[in-house]
């Protein structure tokens, strides 16, 4: 099992990535914008640098649902690779199977 603090260091982040995403979104197409002038983005350069660190979606590590591992992680699961075995091998995982030849 993971540290409890680095579990919910990961969940504060989703809450930040979450809370500042359209403030984000909004900044990012402004720097994009082929029309917009060189004052315009270094105002929305400088506001990006105001936000939070941790309210970049880059800096978000995810987790498995069941220990807390940030390794070996199957995103089609949410689970990490230990834990997509044991409970395949339990049978609790509908579809799948462990495999023999």
């Amino acid at each position: 099992m993971a540290k409890k603090s680095q579990v919910l260091r990961d969940e504060r982040r989703k809450q930040l990535i979450a809370k500042h995403a359209e403030k984000r979104a909004a900044l990012r197409a402004k720097l994009q914008d082929p029309e917009a002038s060189i004052d315009e983005k270094l105002e929305a350069q400088a506001a990006f640098a105001k936000l939070p660190r941790n309210s970049c979606p880059t800096r978000l590590n995810r987790r498995c649902k069941v220990s807390g591992r940030s390794k070996g992680y199957y995103r089609k699961f949410d689970i990490s690779r230990i834990a997509l075995r044991e409970l395949a091998l339990r049978g609790q995982l509908p579809g799948v199977r462990k495999s023999s030849w």
